[in-house]
């Protein structure tokens, strides 16, 4: 195993995740891995605006600084201020300029992803950090955090942390409730509405009650009531209550979004549709981790208290964004993927 850094008794860390929502929920087994090995620490967590309510309450981080995704020149320099040789340990965990950038500056001594060897015009990016280990696109996003852990010379911990609060009020769940988050945030990652609404029919005969969740953006709330009209009211609950809602849930069923990230990590029985993106890569991560990988595709996989339902074409995983190439594109695989199916892989989760 890698020597541990050797750092004061009460280090201040910093980790770096500039990236979406679900993203920056699965850098929280490294945070965590962190927290465990260097207990006294003050862990800051540097983020973009709108993706740090997915840390709110997580009792690994000190403090979540938030920062604007494309920040003026003023704004550049005050962050730059602020970070300056201000943390022992700066940790990356993307290779980007950027990220890399604020490492580096912001930490006497600093570790990350980094490109591998191959790529040129990246050897700077290894030079700044002085421990790296190379990003690997064909791993797990958790996994590739518990490798950075590793370099690190700590114990990895492969333990996705939720967001803590208390549950929403004003939601009639009854004893029995299925919580559906429909809307992916693009338009390749949805499934139909057709879909849902089978779906929805099914559960009702299940004897379970519908909660429908969805976030506060306009359009968003427009899909959301087209596929729910005279069926459900949609929800709009944070980060904390979500994690509530799906702590007390009999199964969950969404796209591939950070909230069916969260469902996994929140130990509630999952039901994953998986269209073009790789379960190997980006598959939930069970509650009790990932023993076995996800396979690239298969009708129903099924992992810890997580079951991934895909249509297995034979382009699938194709990683493209939609059968268009555009994020505002559809899925033949996700818009022919049947309720029935899914239906199959919730009785599985119901029973398990």
């Amino acid at each position: 195993m890698t020597a541990p850094l050797s750092l004061p008794i009460r280090p201040r860390i910093l980790v770096v995740s500039l990236r979406r929502i679900g993203d920056v929920l699965l850098t929280t087994p490294l945070i965590r891995s962190l927290r465990r090995a260097w207990p006294d620490a003050t862990i800051d967590v540097l983020v973009f605006s709108g993706t740090h309510g997915i840390l709110a309450g997580n009792p690994d981080i000190n403090e979540v600084i938030a920062i604007p995704e494309r920040p003026g020149a003023m704004a550049s320099l005050r962050l730059t201020a602020r970070l300056f040789r201000r943390y022992h340990l700066s940790i990356t965990t993307q290779t980007g300029d950027r990220p890399t950038f604020y490492a580096a500056i912001a930490g006497r001594k600093t570790a990350g992803l980094a490109p591998d060897t191959s790529r040129l015009g990246s050897a700077w990016k290894r030079w700044l950090l002085g421990r790296s280990t190379p990003a690997d696109s064909a791993m797990h996003r958790v996994e590739q955090m518990l490798v950075l852990a590793r370099a690190l010379g700590i114990e990895a911990v492969p333990q996705v942390v939720c967001p803590a609060g208390a549950a929403p009020a004003g939601i009639d769940t009854g004893a029995n409730y299925a919580v559906i988050h429909a809307a992916p945030m693009f338009a390749y990652k949805e499934w139909s509405r057709d879909g849902w609404r089978a779906l929805a029919a099914g559960l009702t005969q299940r004897g379970l009650t519908i909660v429908a969740i969805g976030g506060p953006g306009e359009a968003e709330k427009a899909y959301l009531d087209d596929v729910w009209q005279g069926i459900a009211p949609v929800h709009q609950v944070r980060w904390p209550q979500t994690v509530a809602l799906l702590q007390g849930a009999r199964v969950y069923i969404g796209p591939d979004t950070s909230v069916t990230h969260l469902a996994a990590a929140a130990d509630c029985p999952t039901v994953a549709l998986f269209g073009p993106m790789d379960p190997r890569v980006w598959g939930p991560w069970p509650a009790g981790g990932l023993e076995t990988p996800w396979e690239a595709s298969g009708t129903i996989q099924h992992r810890g208290n997580v079951w991934v339902v895909q249509n297995p074409l034979p382009c699938l995983p194709c990683l493209m964004e939609g059968c268009e190439r555009h994020i505002g594109s559809r899925s033949i695989c996700l818009d022919e993927l049947l309720a029935e199916q899914v239906l199959t892989a919730v009785d599985r989760a119901l029973t398990a």
